[in-house]
């Protein structure tokens, strides 16, 4: 009986261990999203204009790399599974897939993004993207935007040529990792497309600074 009392008082032992080991190496917390910031800006006319540079030249250039189009009527449903994929791998990062008119909009807040002034992507981000290109890579039949924001600190030509830089980084962060080139285009909005208008605080200031990468349907 002590035997067996002994050898149960080691299992508990040794399984509380291992939920300690377990319990200190657990992922940080998600990072917190501003106050409102899912429904904000989804009427922004950006976000259902036409693809960057304009739909004809993009669609040259991905039947130039051999991307074939959606079908009649396909639409709907790739985009709603890449959506759903989208969800699954980013779950608890901390971001937000939304679904404006036929695209996806994948909303970053800035504390994922990049440090103040600076067009360099931070670690943090680094995961985040490197999540949504091993989705985006296998779903070609998309466009892909990026835009890049920042809040309304500095003056106007700073901030867009600012914002020209993040959105040109992540862009490349992406040809880098698999998607290609040919789907690809940016575009730095600077001051011009808040979420909140006027900016009353920080928390303010950091939802208007902000990566957003759009997905649209290739059709042809």
């Amino acid at each position: 009986m002590r035997v067996g009392g002994s050898l149960k008082a080691i299992t508990l032992g040794c399984s509380i261990a291992l939920l300690a080991g377990c319990e200190t190496s657990a992922p940080p917390p998600p990072m917190i999203r501003p106050a409102a910031f899912v429904p904000l800006g989804l009427n922004a006319p950006y976000l259902y204009g036409d693809v960057v540079g304009g739909k004809k030249s993009r669609a040259a250039k991905m039947r130039s790399a051999k991307i074939r189009p959606l079908g009649p009527g396909a639409a709907p449903a790739y985009m709603a599974g890449l959506t759903t994929e989208l969800r699954r791998q980013t779950a608890g990062i901390g971001l937000d897939v939304l679904q404006v008119g036929n695209a996806i909009v994948v909303r970053i807040p800035a504390e994922l993004t990049f440090d103040a002034g600076s067009s360099a992507v931070k670690p943090q981000f680094d995961a985040t993207l490197h999540e949504i290109a091993r989705t985006v890579k296998t779903r070609s039949q998309t466009f892909v935007d990026v835009f890049a924001h920042t809040d309304t600190t500095g003056t106007p030509q700073v901030n867009q040529a600012l914002s020209d830089k993040r959105a040109a980084a992540v862009a490349t962060y992406l040809a880098s990792h698999g998607v290609p080139k040919a789907r690809i285009a940016s575009k730095g909005l600077g001051e011009t497309a808040p979420l909140y208008n006027p900016e009353t605080s920080e928390e303010q200031k950091a939802a208007n600074r902000r990566v957003e990468i759009r997905l649209v349907p290739y059709t042809g």
